[in-house]
Order: structure tokens, then C-alpha cells, then sequence
């Protein structure tokens, strides 16, 4: 018989959505068996076995301590919420419409198809990208805490994966805020008229500048003003000072945004999220009005179908679909985190997406429609200069006056030109033709739709188009500063999180860790200020960033799906959001969505490898943009940097197998060690079941506590669960049903009572049962989950070995030496009882035990 110290206290129940959750390590040592456990449990010990898997009187319960002379123990600082749900869905949308939604669709959607790109893109977003979303917010909304303990809680193997989006974050970060900084330069300039950019800068003896005259004015203005660009990326130099102290600003507005966690961060997100939408709208009428729109929209919705069948069409379109979505950061994992688990994520999801796609397709609306206008422009100066050269021909009486164009040309080009050339005689048409230029609005389409290689140089180039361009110029790159605001709240809000949940004492000073976490980011910034640094930016954007986050989705998805289970998972959330949800997640999970991640996955690292990685940089010798190979050395800084990122998966992998091999039964997270005592000898006074606290951990409370809500809900469950039945004996005692020699049995039933009965127990009506493998001949009735939610523990059968070995210990405890029997599971024997049935009850213990309250994992008793 042994002994055990307990050292408890009593708790006032707190609300289950404000603590996170954690792991306790049970050790049990006694003269005859050790025994490692691990038992789930709260950090704040408010030990509610499963808020959402026992019903809500049971949840009403207050445990008592029998201790109250113990030391206090202080619960952790609560978790802070999204002040209503309008903050956290403009967290989650901001996040996902960013800078690459506005340009980068627009310009993938015209190259790869038009209307056929739009099909596989919603196709996609339906099979793949929405999943994904739902399964990045649930985990965050399940497990309350960010990208590194949620997958560690699912499984310790992969756990690593938490890590590398923490350094996704990390480096993302860093260059994001420079395409911020771009952005709120341009707003800065756009505060005068006429805009920098429109005309070319005098050079000292009052001509136009030499090297701007050669290109256009908006390019020149990016590259020699902006950035003071150097002709290649090994030509370096000091960070440029104006787009410094842009970095600058832009930080002190995320840290500012961020400094008091979502309540700040929410109400900055009505402006940063909201006003986009608003200018959106705008700029979309306005451009629906201008010349020449409805051709750029008649180009979008015209549908190729070869490209349909296109490899590299689709992996353009993967590509496009998760840069723009933003799965893999874990930013949507740390947002989800601060919801109550009551919230449907589902719904949250499903908005996400289709507000991220009514932008995508909102801005390539706008596109199409002012490159339409622009390409109609460009299409009446061919025209324009056609006509002119013939009026120089017929002047020099080279062509008779009759091929003289009317004097209305001048009035509509686009509808008066082509009726004059098609009405002259073919005699004269064949002579005029020669000597003009071929004007083809489908190739000034192409044109404009190439156009410059920089985004911001296109919107530049557009706001000319408007009249009154100082006023749209303000619009359109507030709306961009914005766009980027809102996405870098969220991956910062990727880095503060799993730090906040690792180190539990930083949420106590959760302004301090904003300004630590914002100082470091802005001196990094300051690597992509340089004159080369946008070369940097490219290197990072389009060439690294979709590798890890690939690699990091796809091993989320495997992790949710095949390792912690995509049936256990959506049992999880259906108890959790109180309504079944459709089981073709699961096969979207488990098949699907990994089959199509991998596949991406592989085609992009094989594009890569064969193809050549190429920048856009500037000539100044011939004031041009010009297409240069990156050298070896940034190839080689690419490797790194995808290694680097990927590497704490492998490693953390390691670490798990190191542990798991050093102590192979107590591998938890954040534990309280928990050791049983043998019981003092000698005329000294009996003490009851005690647990002795290691006092450099949390609580020994836990196991006590825990125990105790166990064998309450047990009993009550069990009770509950017979009448709900309608068994005939349904007034037999739990306590004796628990303690019967004649088929040992332990069962938690589940808030939907579900009943699990064996040989000798009361049997539900014949109606209702069916077999259950778990349990030798079991009945099962009751409840809409099944036998699978239901813990049995027990059955016939059982290894002489073990009986024997399990009497002689009771011979020595003094108990008794029949058949074997189930102490209460109360008693310090309860574990020895688990140990002794090891062979068929441990993986019935491991797998079934419902979630304790925040915990994540389920129960298990390691043996």
C-alpha cells in the first residue's frame, strides 16, 4: 500500500475560453511497479474534464480542496479576446487581402487563360484553399494557442512545423514592411501637383534630363528617385534615407496598432480594413466610366480552354491561391486563438475566402477596365499618327487628295479611322497601307498588360489616366498602405503569439514584448532599404517564400489528418460548436488536399531548379529595365535560407525521439512532476491519499482534482446514461458497477451519455445495441457519437501473467487476493489497476479519453 502527499487548493471556476491549455506529467513510484503517466490538465486548474463533452450541470460543479492550509498558487494571466466578432473576422480578412491580391491576380488572370484561370482558381478554393482555412482556424480556436503549441499538442513528432512559421513570420516580416515603405512614399509624394512622377526633372542647365528622356517618366521616377537603384545586385551601398525613415513610420504604426494585443489591434483594423473596400469600390466605378473599359472586361471573361489543360497554367494558379489566401503562416492559427470555442469557424472560412476572391476579382476588374482604356488610348495614337502620314503623302502628291482622312478623325478615332480605310478604293488602299503602322487593340492590350515589371510603377502609370490625378494618386496608395498594414498586423500577430504561449510570463508584459519583437523588425528592414535591396525583395518573394510555405501546409494537413485523426478532429468541433459538421472534410483532408499540396509542392522545386532565377534591374546606360540572372552566391543564399526555414522540423523530430527514448513513457509539454510516496510506517496516524508537490512546478493538485471530476463524472454519467436507455435495472449503483470482482470495468461516458455496457452490467433494449470491438461482447445504446467516444476499460481474458502478478501485490498492501478487481479511481492504485490490464486496456485508454477541458490531447496513461 502506498501513500501519496497532496498538496492542493481550491479554484474559482473561470471561463474555459480565457486560459490556455497544457500537459501534466503523473510519475507513480511504489516498492513494486513505477508507473509514468500523463495526464491532461489546465494550467489555471479548473478542472473541468471536457467543458464541451460533459453536459453543462456537470460543468456548474466547483471542486473543493480538502487542503486549504497549502501555499497559493497563482492562476496565469488570462487570455485576452477579440473584443466582438467584427474584429476578429476584419483580423482574418486583413490578413488575407494583401498587396499580392491586388496585382498579382489581375496580371496571372490575363496571362494564363482569362475566364479559364477564374474556373480552376474557384475550383481550388472550394477542394483546397477553404479546407485549409477551416483547419488553420479550428486548430487555433481548439487549442488556444498559436502555430508552435498547437502543433506540438496534435503531434510532438512534427512539432517543429510551429517554428518554421514562426521563422516564416519572422522573414516575411521583414521584407513586407518595405513594400509598405514603398507605398507611403509615393503617398508622401502624391501631396502635390503635378505628381513627381508625370514629368521628367530638369537637370542643371535647365533640359530635361538625359536619362529620363530615354524611358518613361513613372520609371525613372521609381528607380532614380525611390530607390536610387544600382545596375546590379552586387553593387551595394548605405540605406537610402528616405525610405529609412518610411520603415520607420510604418513600424511605429504596427507597434502602436498592436502595443494593448486585439483590443488595440481591433480597432485599428476598422480603418486599415475597412477604408481599402471603400476606395476599392470607388476606384472601380470610376474606371467602369472610361473609354475603352468594356474591351479590357470582353478580354477577362474570355475563356481558353487549352489552358485548362495546362500543367503550368494550374500551378500558377496554386501558387496565386495560397500566396493570397496566407495559409502556413500560423497568423490565422494566432488570430483564431482569441475567439471563444463556441464561434463557428466554418462560416469564418468560407467569409474569408470569398472576400478575398470579391477583391481579387474586384481589383482585376479595375485592371482590365483601365488597361482597356489605357490599350483604346494607345490604339487612337496609332491612328492619329497613321492619319498624319497619310495627310504628309497626299501633300506631297504622292497619293491623290481623294486618300485624304476626314477632319472628324480627329473627334472619335477608334470608330471614324477604321471606316475611312475600309471605304477608300482598293486602288488607293493598296498604296496607303504599306506606309502604315499596323494598329491592333489586342496587341496594345498585351502591351500595357506587360507593361512596367514593378506593380507600383503600373498604379503610378494608371492614376495619370484620371483627371484630377493628385486626388486619385492619394486614393489609390492609401488604399496600398492599408492593404499592407492590415496583412503585417497579422503575420506580426504570428511571431507575438506563440511567443506569448511558450513563455507564459511575457503575456503579463504583453507591451513590452510588442516594442521587443517591432525594434528587431525594423532593424532588419533596414538589409532591404539599400540601393540593391529591392533586388533582395524580389529574391525572397518569388523565389523563396512558397517553398516553406508548402512544406509547412503539408505537413499540417498530414498532421491533422493521419496523426491526431480527421474523424477525432471534426468530433472535436462538433462537441466544441454544439452541430455536426460535414464529414467531407475529412476526406478533403486525408486525400485531397495533401495529393494537390504535394504535387505544388514538387512542380514548383522542379521549376526552380531547371529554370533559371532571374530580376528585373535597371540599365542606366540605356535607361531601361533590363531581365539579369541572379549569380551563384544568391542562388546559393536562396538554398540557406529554404533550409534554414525547414530545418526546425527535422530537428525538433530528433529532439522528440531523443526524449521519448531517454524516458519513453513521460514525453509532456510544460510539466508538473507528480511522485507517489510509500506510506509512513509506525504508530503515526494514518493520512488519506495525499500528493506531494514538487514545488518547482506547478500544483500537485492536479492529479487529485482531476481524479476526483473523474470518478464524479463517471458515476453521474453512468447513472444518467442507464435511465436515459431505459434499462430495466436502471436504478444499479455506479459504485458498485465500478467495483463488481465479476468484470472490472471503468467508463467515462460523454455529454450525449453514451452507454457502453459488458457482460454482467444492465443492458440497454436489443433494439438499440450493436457490437463494439473495445469491450467482449458489448451492447451500446444512447447518443449520437457512438461506442467510439464512450472510454471502456476492462473485459475478460486477461493474462494469468498479470493476475498473478497484480495479487501478489495486494497480498503486500494487505487488500484483498481474489479475482482481479478495479480500485476506485481515486485511490493511488488506480494506475497500478491500468498497468495490470496493459495489453488490452492501454489503447483503449489512449485513444478514447475525451479532451480535459483546454487540453488538446487526449488523456492517456502511459505504460
Amino acid at each position: 500500500m502506498t501513500t501519496v502527499n497532496e498538496d492542493t487548493e481550491s479554484q474559482e471556476e473561470k471561463s474555459q475560453l480565457s486560459v490556455p491549455s497544457t500537459s501534466i506529467s503523473l510519475t507513480a513510484t511504489t516498492s513494486a511497479y513505477q508507473l509514468v503517466s500523463e495526464i491532461p490538465t489546465e494550467e489555471s486548474q479548473k478542472f473541468d474534464l471536457s467543458a464541451h463533452v460533459w453536459s453543462d450541470e456537470d460543468n456548474e460543479d466547483i471542486l473543493e480542496t480538502p487542503n486549504k492550509d497549502g501555499p497559493k498558487y497563482e492562476a496565469p494571466h488570462e487570455r485576452p479576446i477579440w473584443a466582438n466578432k467584427t474584429e476578429y473576422l476584419l483580423a482574418q480578412v486583413g490578413f488575407s487581402v494583401g498587396l499580392s491580391t491586388i496585382w498579382r491576380f489581375p496580371y496571372l488572370c490575363f496571362h494564363n487563360g482569362g475566364g479559364s484561370f477564374l474556373i480552376i482558381y474557384i475550383l481550388m478554393m472550394f477542394l483546397v484553399g477553404i479546407p485549409l482555412l477551416f483547419l488553420e482556424m479550428a486548430a487555433g480556436q481548439r487549442m488556444r494557442q498559436g502555430s508552435i503549441g498547437v502543433w506540438k499538442v496534435i503531434s510532438p513528432w512534427i512539432g517543429g512545423v510551429g517554428y518554421t512559421s514562426f521563422m516564416v513570420c519572422i522573414i516575411v516580416g521583414l521584407y513586407y514592411s518595405v513594400l509598405m515603405a514603398w507605398n507611403l512614399f509615393y503617398l508622401v509624394q502624391s501631396f502635390q501637383s503635378p505628381l513627381p512622377w508625370l514629368l521628367c526633372p530638369l537637370s542643371k542647365n535647365s533640359s530635361i534630363d538625359s536619362e529620363c528622356a530615354r524611358t518613361s517618366p513613372t520609371t525613372y521616377f521609381w528607380y532614380r528617385k525611390v530607390l536610387k537603384a544600382t545596375d546590379e545586385i552586387e553593387i551595394d551601398g548605405k540605406p537610402v534615407m528616405h525610405l529609412s525613415a518610411s520603415v520607420l513610420v510604418i513600424w511605429l504604426i504596427i507597434c502602436i496598432s498592436m502595443i494593448k494585443g486585439p483590443k488595440s489591434t481591433g480597432k485599428m483594423l476598422y480603418i486599415s480594413v475597412l477604408l481599402p473596400y471603400i476606395i476599392l469600390f470607388s476606384l472601380l466605378i470610376r474606371s467602369l466610366t472610361m473609354k475603352g473599359a468594356y474591351f479590357g472586361l470582353k478580354n477577362l471573361l474570355a475563356a481558353k480552354v487549352p489552358a485548362l489543360y495546362s500543367v503550368e497554367v494550374w500551378r500558377r494558379t496554386g501558387n496565386q491561391l495560397f500566396l493570397s489566401l496566407g495559409p502556413g503562416f500560423g497568423s490565422f492559427t494566432a488570430i483564431s486563438s482569441y475567439i471563444p470555442r463556441s464561434n463557428n469557424c466554418v462560416i469564418d472560412a468560407y467569409a474569408v475566402a470569398f472576400l478575398n476572391l470579391l477583391v481579387s476579382l474586384t481589383t482585376t476588374v479595375f485592371v482590365f477596365a483601365v488597361m482597356g482604356h489605357l490599350a483604346t488610348k494607345n490604339n487612337e495614337k496609332c491612328y492619329l499618327m497613321n492619319a498624319e502620314k497619310v495627310m504628309d503623302l497626299v501633300t506631297a502628291q504622292v497619293l491623290p487628295p481623294e486618300a485624304h482622312p476626314p477632319d472628324s478623325l480627329y473627334h472619335d478615332p477608334s470608330a471614324i479611322y477604321p471606316k475611312w480605310l475600309n471605304n477608300l478604293p482598293e486602288h488607293i488602299k493598296s498604296r496607303i497601307l504599306p506606309n502604315l503602322t499596323d494598329c491592333d487593340l489586342s496587341k496594345e492590350l498585351n502591351k500595357v498588360m506587360i507593361g512596367p515589371g514593378v506593380v507600383i510603377v503600373t498604379f503610378s502609370d494608371i492614376v495619370s489616366l484620371f483627371s484630377g490625378p493628385t486626388f486619385w494618386s492619394i486614393v489609390t496608395f492609401l488604399l496600398l498602405v492599408n492593404l499592407g498594414l492590415s496583412t503585417v498586423i497579422g503575420i506580426i500577430q504570428g511571431i507575438i503569439t506563440p511567443l506569448q504561449d511558450t513563455f507564459s510570463s511575457l503575456r503579463e508584459h504583453s507591451k513590452l514584448l510588442t516594442v521587443g519583437v517591432c525594434v528587431p523588425m525594423f532593424l532588419g528592414s533596414l538589409l532591404f532599404v539599400r540601393p540593391s535591396g529591392s533586388y533582395y525583395v524580389n529574391l525572397l518573394d518569388d523565389y523563396w517564400v512558397s517553398l516553406p510555405l508548402f512544406f509547412i501546409v503539408i505537413l499540417e494537413t498530414i498532421a491533422m489528418a493521419w496523426i491526431y485523426g480527421a474523424r477525432r478532429f471534426l468530433t472535436d468541433l462538433s462537441i466544441m460548436m454544439g452541430h455536426p459538421i460535414s464529414p467531407i472534410y475529412r476526406w478533403l483532408w486525408c486525400f485531397l488536399s495533401p495529393f494537390v499540396l504535394l504535387v505544388l509542392f514538387l512542380s514548383t522545386l522542379i521549376h526552380l531548379s531547371v529554370k533559371e532565377i532571374t530580376y528585373l534591374a535597371w540599365d542606366s546606360r540605356i535607361s531601361h529595365e533590363v531581365t539579369r540572372i541572379y549569380p551563384s552566391w544568391a542562388k546559393a543564399l536562396l538554398i540557406f535560407l529554404v533550409v534554414i526555414t525547414v530545418l526546425p522540423v527535422p530537428v525538433y523530430f530528433f529532439y522528440t525521439v531523443i526524449i521519448r527514448v531517454a524516458s519513453p513513457v513521460s514525453m509532456s509539454h510544460n510539466t508538473a512532476i507528480i511522485t507517489f510516496q510509500p506510506e509512513a510506517k509506525g504508530d503515526s496516524p494514518k493520512v488519506g491519499p495525499r500528493l506531494q508537490r514538487d514545488k518547482s512546478k506547478t500544483p500537485a493538485a492536479v492529479y487529485g482534482l482531476w481524479v476526483r471530476s473523474l470518478e464524479e463524472r463517471v458515476h453521474r454519467g453512468w447513472d444518467r446514461g442507464l435511465k436515459k436507455a431505459g434499462t430495466a435495472d436502471a436504478s444499479a449503483s455506479s459504485s458498485e458497477i465500478l467495483k463488481s470482482p465479476l468484470t472490472p470495468v471503468a467508463m467515462v461516458c460523454t455529454g450525449l451519455h453514451t452507454l457502453v455496457a459488458c457482460p454482467g452490467r444492465p443492458s440497454p433494449p436489443p433494439s438499440a445495441r450493436r457490437s463494439d470491438r473495445s469491450c467482449p461482447d458489448a451492447r451500446v445504446s444512447g447518443g449520437n457519437l457512438g461506442v467510439q467516444d464512450a472510454l471502456t476499460l476492462g473485459g475478460k481474458g486477461r493474462p494469468p501473467s498479470r493476475v498473478a502478478k497484480r495479487q501478489r501485490l495486494e497480498q503486500k498492501s494487505g487488500g484483498p487476493s481474489g479475482p482481479l478487481s478495479a480500485p476506485p479511481l481515486a485511490s493511488p492504485l488506480f494506475p497500478l489497476f491500468l498497468s495490470s490490464t496493459r495489453p488490452r486496456m492501454a489503447p483503449t485508454w489512449r485513444q478514447r479519453l475525451p479532451t480535459a477541458g483546454d487540453g488538446a490531447e487526449a488523456g492517456r496513461v502511459g505504460m
